[in-house]
């Protein structure tokens, strides 16, 4: 069997990463650890690319900033926007750069990626989603590649630096807030499960609702693998059940804009028929008629603490895996009314 980049950080006694930046030659890493990663390979018998062994010490830092693959869904989330606003003002203050990579399919992102490491372009990669296997996940993990996630990690938990909010509290907390409102029969409308923020927010729901002695509804969750450009059926057919509820949570503010739009189509006012509470307290949920309550997740606050989390990690290699949650609050405004 092949000998692995962390066969060698095993028997030296340091992370993937630093194995990495020593083939580079990084100037981050002291003599002393190059010396004892170097002899691990010797011991070992490893071999580097010679493509990523590029001697040379950079004279500028470059960071990656990887985005979900999407047509078009992506560049519209101001969630993404914000939190690579952060990214960048921080990065600008340390003098480091930053590149968006972004693609159709994963396939077409994880050729990018490859490029990029070949070519010792990048220091590392902010990865702005999370979701469940992720093979873009599993490359920069087997390349021990330095990498910060922006969401709860999946695996390697205790050795993944990630950046989050507590989205099963922000969950519960707006379902509770529907419920003190007089609703009992709330509905949670997400984006598909995979993605593990959706995931957790609809636990949250779930939770909120059992603590209340309320039964969880299949026909009252509702997941959906795009925003619809038209009326969605699964959102029309929440609308039209004889027992229709009075409230919904909703995962983001883009889809709350898509089910006021079938609201409107089927006649149904908004706080009056239904009210709604989504996520991201974006500029959809302020330009909407009427205005959405949403829960401010400080899109902003997540790129920054991800960009000072990288930039530590390539200046201080050996550092622990790192784990920040980024506070939330919820923003009333005109879309929930009490019953």
């Amino acid at each position: 069997m092949a000998v692995t980049i962390k066969d060698v950080a095993a028997l030296a006694g340091v992370s993937p990463s630093t194995v990495s930046r020593t083939c580079k030659n990084h100037i981050s890493i002291s003599k002393e650890t190059k010396e004892r990663v170097r002899h691990a390979m010797a011991q070992l018998g490893y071999e580097p690319n010679l493509q990523t062994g590029n001697l040379s010490s950079q004279t500028v830092e470059t960071i990656g900033i990887i985005l979900p693959p999407s047509y078009h869904e992506t560049y519209e989330n101001s969630f993404y926007l914000e939190a690579i606003r952060g990214i960048s003002q921080f990065c600008n203050q340390h003098q480091y750069i930053n590149t968006i990579i972004t693609g159709q399919n994963t396939e077409e992102i994880l050729g990018a990626i490859r490029t990029m490491n070949t070519t010792n372009q990048i220091e590392g990669f902010i990865v702005m989603y999370s979701k469940q296997d992720d093979i873009i996940i599993d490359y920069l993990c087997n390349e021990g590649i330095l990498y910060v996630l922006i969401g709860k990690a999946q695996q390697l938990a205790n050795q993944t630096i990630h950046i989050d909010n507590d989205n099963i509290l922000a969950g519960k907390e707006a379902t509770e807030y529907l419920y003190q409102l007089g609703h009992t029969k709330i509905a949670y409308l997400g984006s598909e499960s995979l993605f593990l923020f959706s995931a957790d927010r609809k636990a949250g729901y779930e939770l909120a609702l059992k603590h209340h002695g309320i039964a969880v509804l299949p026909e009252y969750c509702i997941e959906v693998n795009c925003i619809p450009e038209k009326d969605s059926e699964n959102i029309r057919a929440l609308l039209e059940q004889k027992e229709r509820p009075t409230a919904i949570v909703v995962s983001d503010d883009i889809l709350a804009v898509a089910l006021e739009r079938t609201c409107i189509r089927m006649g149904l006012s908004i706080p009056k028929d239904l009210s709604i509470v989504s996520f991201n307290n974006s500029l959809f949920a302020r330009l909407t008629s009427p205005q959405l309550t949403s829960i401010d997740i400080n899109s902003f606050q997540l790129g920054m603490e991800a960009a000072s989390q990288m930039i530590n990690h390539i200046e201080n290699p050996n550092l622990l895996a790192t784990k920040i949650i980024v506070s939330h609050c919820l923003i009333e405004r005109d879309s929930c009314r009490k019953l």
